[in-house]
């Protein structure tokens, strides 16, 4: 299951860098998350890099 950006997002970009397979981008107004290439960074990570860096904890389980 991806995850997703929620409306809290403060559009700060912290999490698109951090994304190994580079499904985050920016959007109108806040960040998205592709869910058809979110690997919630299994095989990168322990834990999702964008979940991590949110300043906003505006990351969620889909």
């Amino acid at each position: 299951m991806a995850l997703y950006i929620t409306e809290e997002c403060t559009y700060c970009g912290a999490c698109e860098p951090e994304c190994p397979v580079s499904s985050i981008s920016a959007g109108d107004d806040i960040y998205i998350i592709d869910p058809a290439t979110c690997t919630e960074c299994e095989g990168y990570a322990d834990a999702p890099a964008c979940v991590a860096v949110c300043p906003a904890e505006c990351i969620v389980q889909g």
